[in-house]
């Protein structure tokens, strides 16, 4: 059994993370940390993991492999001497999805660690999978970036569409975290749809880097729109964008285009070619991408529905599959569980 340890295991990530963890076959959770409840028992702080019997320490005891689930801007400092001890590390947090250190740094300010940017690998299994093999460092996707890269990837590695695409994408309040704020109060969210980051989300950069890689030239220019919606768990992703002039799928371009994603995701146990547009709750609890590519003949565009869990797929889920892999274990272990349903 590898040893694992949780940093600031009291966020809705952290706390997702030692869920999955606690009943993975090969990975063992023996050390969680968060300051703001040091010394209580985690079952105190999250009764649904009582059973765990675990406490909430200040530094993580001895473990092989860590997970930090800290804000944006404090993990990276936090994981530097896991980093230096040699141990994985898999931080869920932005601090280790972009390669350059100007981009994150208009963002998020100063990196404590601009050199180890270009060593951590990119967190989506499914991009990444060798890469990932035997990697020390893996930065986990966001969840809007998840949720775009997976819808358009096959169409962009396959020359299909315009560099310019539009992502329309959906979330639950859970993706704000637990921090309190007057936008996700009960009162104000409820029965209510709302756009925000129209200036820019952080999550853009992942797209742009992730798509980029796959497209030849020119680089793509993707608008992200995200939406606030008044449920707890899930986003819900549509993505448009151009067919090129030369792109021909014959006559049943929608199978033929559903026949090109099921290919390219082939080996790919977590994401699903959807037959009919997916909702938030067929993903629900589970760790699947579910995928509707179609083709719109009147306007020749693409639009590509992507729905995943932003705590599963999304988050933690993408999580304990990105460390399955970089200690060579299998893909789906402590991942089966099918979705929550209603």
């Amino acid at each position: 059994m590898v040893r694992v340890g949780i940093i600031n295991v009291t966020g809705y990530m952290g706390a997702e993370a030692a869920r999955l963890l606690a009943r993975h076959p090969e990975l063992d959770l023996v050390s969680v940390t968060g300051r703001s409840a040091a010394g209580k028992p985690l079952g105190q702080v999250f009764p649904h993991l009582a059973a765990l019997g675990l406490t909430i320490e200040e530094e993580l005891g001895e473990v092989d492999a860590v997970v930090s689930a800290l804000p944006h801007g404090a993990s990276a400092g936090a994981v530097l001497p896991y980093i230096e001890r040699g141990l994985p590390v898999l931080d869920l947090s932005v601090d280790f999805r972009l390669r350059r250190a100007e981009e994150y740094e208009a963002l998020h300010g100063v990196h404590p660690a601009p050199g180890l940017l270009s060593e951590a690998v990119y967190g989506l299994v499914e991009l990444h999978r060798e890469e990932l093999a035997g990697a020390k460092l893996a930065g986990n996707p966001g969840c809007h970036a998840a949720a775009a890269i997976l819808a358009l990837a096959p169409a962009v590695k396959a020359g299909l569409i315009e560099p310019d695409v539009i992502v329309d994408s959906k979330s639950g309040i859970s993706g704000a975290g637990r921090t309190l704020g007057l936008t996700y109060h009960f009162s104000e969210a409820n029965e209510s749809v709302a756009a925000y980051a129209l200036g820019g989300h952080f999550q853009l950069p992942e797209m742009t880097q992730e798509l980029g890689a796959l497209w030849e030239a020119p680089p793509p220019s993707i608008t992200f729109v995200p939406h606030l919606v008044p449920m707890s768990r899930g986003i819900l992703a549509t993505c448009y964008a151009s067919l090129r002039r030369d792109a021909d799928l014959g006559g049943d371009a929608d199978g033929r285009l559903r026949e090109l994603y099921a290919d390219f995701y082939a080996a790919s146990p977590f994401v699903r070619v959807a037959p009919e547009p997916p909702s938030t709750k067929q993903a629900l609890g589970s760790n699947d991408c579910l995928l509707h590519p179609s083709i719109d003949q009147r306007t020749r565009r693409l639009v590509v529905v992507s729905c995943l869990d932003n705590l599963m797929k999304g988050g933690a889920g993408q999580g304990v599959q990105c460390l399955n892999v970089m200690l060579g274990l299998p893909e789906t272990a402590g991942l089966d569980s099918l979705a929550l349903y209603p």
